[in-house]
């Protein structure tokens, strides 16, 4: 089974108003997608939040499935590969 998420954060200022979204694909088929308000918060803070937010969709539906995320800020994506 391939599991691939799509996550974006980001915020108006920096920190100002954030958000973010993600999509979850299944076999390359969307199967859930999501998005929600953070309050103020800055862009590295808003693109956590929107990976947290997918990460726990796609728990709660794929359990120990492997994972694979597509994120454009490269400090978290640098920081999450370690």
């Amino acid at each position: 089974m391939l599991i691939e998420i799509y996550v974006d954060g980001g915020a108006r200022g920096n920190p100002g108003p954030a958000g973010g979204g993600f999509v979850i694909y299944q076999n390359g088929k969307a199967v859930k997608k999501g998005s929600d308000f953070f309050g103020v918060k800055t862009n590295n803070q808003a693109e956590y939040l929107a990976l947290r937010l997918a990460l726990r969709e796609a728990y709660a539906r794929f359990e120990n499935a492997p994972i694979n995320c597509f994120m454009d800020s490269e400090l978290v994506v640098r920081q999450m590969k370690g």
